[in-house]
């Protein structure tokens, strides 16, 4: 039986708490964007889709940032499918100034395939390029 690791599935950070942190909070933006009524905005072709591809796509980039592994990595991209879904039927089953598209839950699966495609690039590992950069402080504990 392969006994499970916390953790192994993060790149070797020197701050993870902080970068998953963050991610998660991105993550709770995009819950609460959804749910919330919509901004008195002028409407523009297209860019209710554009903006719902752009924050998935933000989202699993930034997995692809926090993740070394493939199987963590897919899980992540997985569970952004799935909330995006949810969201939107949130939004018209909860909602009265917001209606559930399809549309829509098919832009957000697509932000989530493009963003986790930068696995490709060498954009990848930006994030811990960044963060090893940052000096570390009297506080920081290596995972």
């Amino acid at each position: 039986m392969t006994r499970l690791r916390p953790g192994r599935s993060l790149k070797p950070f020197r701050r993870p708490l902080l970068w998953s942190g963050l991610w998660c909070l991105a993550v709770a933006a995009v819950v609460a964007a959804s749910l919330a009524p919509p901004p008195p905005l002028p409407p523009v072709a297209g860019g209710d889709k554009l903006g719902h591809l752009a924050a998935y796509f933000v989202l699993a980039a930034g997995a692809v940032q926090l993740h070394s592994r493939w199987a963590s990595l897919l899980g992540a991209g997985l569970g952004l499918v799935l909330m995006g879904i949810g969201l939107e039927y949130a939004q018209g089953a909860l909602t009265d100034l917001r209606q559930a598209e399809r549309a829509d839950a098919l832009a957000n699966t697509l932000g989530v395939i493009a963003g986790l495609a930068t696995r490709l690039t060498p954009w990848r590992d930006a994030l811990l390029a960044v963060d090893r950069r940052i000096p570390p402080s009297g506080r920081d504990v290596d995972p």
